[in-house]
């Protein structure tokens, strides 16, 4: 959308000489010259001075480097919007996966559906548990994202996002392979007493914030741990490391190997399902929709 010199051009200027542009663009010196003098010659003003201490702009320069980060911007925005309209027109539905929210739910639920004959395919696009990666993807939903399938009893995301419920999965106990009840079948909060308990921080979800209270109100041996509002495979590990219990859902029962997954004596569930943005593409309305109306005909059988 815009020609390698200007890209050139506002590396230099960035840099302040054409060693240091050589190196962030992984070309020689002698090529940045090259086509810092094509540029200049193409234009026909001269954009930069070159000095003893680097370099530096003229005021053609100025000029051009104030609008061509305006330029490439523009071209950035127009190739984004080209691609949002491509994957309209091919009814592509890019669903994100990682290690403790994986797609496999949605894929098998769409194979059900799908007999080969609807237009709108999937597409797979990994990312990262972390919390930090986290708040990134899900800045991202409904632009390089459309959605992905996990536990969503979060309020914020309720308030943000759209939720298309699925089923709900049952809360357990996490308890490193060594620990002394990690044989149990079955865990009960008698089993619990003594032990350091790791739970996400009182906030967000109201599952967890009443299983928080019920254990400051009725089970008081038991030393509560915040973890993240994020869990990623890292809380896994100090769970393993400390010797700790924590709160973990069944369907994360393989994630770690050193961890085993325990069913425990209460009711506690939390919701999981589909996460995606307020405003939808063509493709993805479409997408929804079918997924409800094939839902409600599962729910209207089973009853």
């Amino acid at each position: 959308m815009y020609s390698r010199e200007l890209t050139t051009f506002i590396a230099v200027a960035d840099q302040g000489s054409f060693l240091k542009a050589s190196k962030e663009l992984y070309i020689t010196p002698a090529s940045v010259m090259n086509q810092i003098n094509k540029l200049e010659s193409l234009i026909g003003v001269k954009l930069i001075e070159r000095t003893n201490q680097g370099t530096q702009l003229t005021a053609a320069g100025r000029s051009i480097y104030k609008d061509a980060k305006k330029i490439i911007k523009q071209s950035e925005q127009a190739i984004a919007r080209a691609r949002q309209i491509a994957n309209d027109e091919q009814q592509a539905i890019r669903v994100g996966t990682s290690i403790l929210r994986p797609c496999k739910t949605l894929v098998e639920l769409w194979s059900r559906i799908d007999d080969g004959t609807l237009p709108i395919t999937i597409h797979i696009v990994p990312f990262d548990d972390s919390p930090v990666s986290m708040e990134t993807m899900l800045d991202s939903l409904g632009r390089e994202i459309d959605c992905f399938v996990g536990p969503c009893d979060s309020l914020t995301w309720k308030e943000r996002y759209n939720i298309l419920s699925l089923k709900p999965v049952n809360c357990c106990i996490a308890v490193p392979r060594k620990h002394k009840l990690s044989k149990k079948k079955k865990l009960t909060w008698s089993d619990l007493e003594g032990e350091t308990f790791m739970l996400v921080k009182q906030g967000d979800s109201p599952v967890l914030n009443k299983m928080r209270d019920e254990i400051e109100t009725k089970h008081p041996q038991i030393t509560l741990l915040d973890t993240p509002h994020f869990y990623d495979t890292g809380v896994f590990n100090e769970c393993e490391q400390m010797g700790c219990v924590m709160e973990t859902l069944d369907i994360w029962k393989d994630v770690h190997p050193s961890i085993v997954t325990i069913p425990m004596e209460w009711d506690y569930e939390m919701p999981y399902g589909i996460v995606y943005a307020k405003n939808l593409s063509g493709a993805m309305q479409t997408f929804i929709h079918t997924l409800q109306k094939y839902l409600n005909i599962e729910t209207e059988l089973l009853h």
